[in-house]
């Protein structure tokens, strides 16, 4: 796949599918790196300008602003590092959305715990890579040749 050869629309829905499938990856606030920390990303599949996080108020990300977020698939066949602004949701539905028992466990007062804090991350620039490597370039990689050329394709710069 030639993904710098108009085909950014392919690796983008396989970066959406990955994290879909597995919505783990780091967020930092770019004011302060120390507060990368692994989150789980809550998806709505009709909303692909943002995603949102439960976290306690005390957290880092409570101070809101620009954050990078990376992530890796579970079957490192996709790669990506992405931008965006960190706000308070308050959107009850989208509370109510993606309240749930895994989410709870985070908190001992339940839904009305004094610490949830409900963001939303407003996406913007991103960096995908695909992993997905052919035999040959896999073979070539074993025997300690170049393969540069064989992946220069496997990236796109875009907006989410």
């Amino acid at each position: 796949m030639k993904y710098d050869q108009g085909n950014a629309n392919e690796l983008k829905k396989k970066f959406w599918d990955a994290l879909a499938d597995s919505p783990f990856l780091f967020l930092q606030r770019d004011a302060d790196p120390d507060t990368a920390v692994p989150m789980t990303a809550q998806l709505d599949k009709n909303a692909d300008s943002a995603i949102w996080f439960f976290t306690d108020k005390s957290s880092n990300f409570a101070k809101l602003g620009p954050v990078t977020a990376t992530f890796e698939g579970k079957d490192h066949d996709v790669f990506a590092r992405f931008k965006g602004t960190l706000a308070i949701e308050s959107d009850q539905g989208r509370f109510e959305q993606f309240w749930t028992n895994f989410v709870k466990a985070w908190f001992d007062g339940g839904k009305n715990d004094p610490d949830i804090l409900f963001l939303r991350m407003d996406l913007d620039d991103a960096e995908i890579w695909s992993g997905d490597l052919s035999l040959m370039t896999t073979a070539k990689m074993a025997l300690g040749k170049n393969v540069r050329d064989d992946v220069s394709d496997k990236r796109v710069e875009t907006a989410l």
